[in-house]
């Protein structure tokens, strides 16, 4: 049986490039699918090892964990922490910046995460997955402070996400294209299936939750009731609702055949300005969305150039084919 590329050998070849490199992020990145591969079989076996369920307790943004959510993060800082790759990792299930162990070396990258996307989804075996961001510390070889993480998502290194759903993937980029690679379980290796992942310009599918019309800005209310109203409204033509409600799921099916996601603001609760976490979702989404050709917004700013305020900061998120976005922006700057 011919394999094809690995991720292993992706990385290897991609580091060639770049007669200066180290091999510390190709190895941050390999580190990192071991973590990716633990979780997808933890997903896997669900209620088979007791892992589906709530855990009785509440992350940072007051939101219900679910057992694998502690799972999924207690893996990746365990699979991530010894390495000397990193000086530091934020998580969205986490309050602070965790401390890395003593005595291991501390290196010159910062790791953001969110390690069970879209969980709420999980008891029903819908679609999660695991994304992720990596930043250059700000300063090599000491351990990284909460402000060292908030740096605009123009700053990432890479970005990407792990998929678990009918076919485990994992999705990334360093800044030249988005790769897709897809779990081959009779060798435990994440194989390259989707090269160079683009996302054209035009589009007949947005993704939404629709019952919180009510909660909209006018803006975006008047965008959504556009591609409602179809052939008879003034586009002149029919678009398809998808919704998902994990955005590993939604942003992974856009950047496979096209569309628009929208998790815009709305005046439920004015002191939450969007429900996605900036550096933990918002950011590497847009990161890769930009990298397959696509636009990502707040409505009124590019999401990759906005200043973090803090470690989970909330924003509204844009994003997907260019010119849908563009036009939801146009509305927000019309009012």
């Amino acid at each position: 049986m011919q394999i094809g590329t690995t991720l292993s050998q992706f990385i290897i070849e991609e580091t060639r490039l770049y007669p200066g490199a180290t091999g510390d992020f190709a190895a941050l990145l390999n580190d990192l699918t071991v973590a990716c591969k633990f979780i997808a079989a933890q997903v896997q076996r669900g209620a088979l090892v007791g892992a589906l369920g709530s855990a009785g307790t509440d992350n940072v943004q007051g939101e219900a964990q679910k057992k694998l959510d502690i799972i999924s993060n207690d893996a990746i800082l365990h699979s991530m922490d010894w390495t000397g790759h990193l000086a530091g990792m934020v998580s969205e299930e986490m309050d602070a910046p965790y401390v890395l162990p003593a005595g291991i070396p501390r290196g010159k990258y910062l790791l953001l995460f969110d390690p069970l996307d879209g969980s709420s989804n999980i008891d029903v075996g819908i679609s999660v997955g695991t994304i992720f961001s990596v930043l250059r510390a700000p300063v090599a070889g000491r351990d990284a402070v909460a402000a060292d993480f908030l740096q605009p998502g123009v700053e990432q290194v890479a970005a990407g996400y792990a998929l678990y759903g009918s076919s485990n993937m994992l999705v990334y980029s360093t800044g030249y294209g988005v790769n897709g690679f897809t779990l081959e379980p009779s060798i435990g290796e994440y194989v390259l299936t989707h090269t160079q992942m683009r996302i054209p310009e035009d589009t007949s599918e947005y993704a939404i939750n629709a019952s919180n019309h009510r909660h909209w800005q006018e803006p975006v209310r008047r965008y959504i009731d556009e591609l409602m109203a179809g052939r008879d409204g003034p586009r002149g033509r029919d678009f398809n609702m998808r919704w998902v409600g994990s955005m590993v799921a939604d942003v992974h099916r856009l950047l496979c055949r096209g569309g628009i996601f929208l998790y815009p603001f709305d005046t439920r609760d004015p002191a939450k300005p969007g429900k996605l976490r900036l550096l933990y979702e918002a950011n590497p989404m847009a990161f890769l969305v930009e990298q397959a050709g696509g636009a990502a917004s707040t409505g009124t700013q590019r999401i990759l150039e906005m200043e973090p305020q803090s470690l989970h900061q909330r924003v509204p998120v844009i994003l997907g084919a260019k010119n849908e976005v563009e036009r939801c922006v146009a509305y927000h700057r019309e009012g």
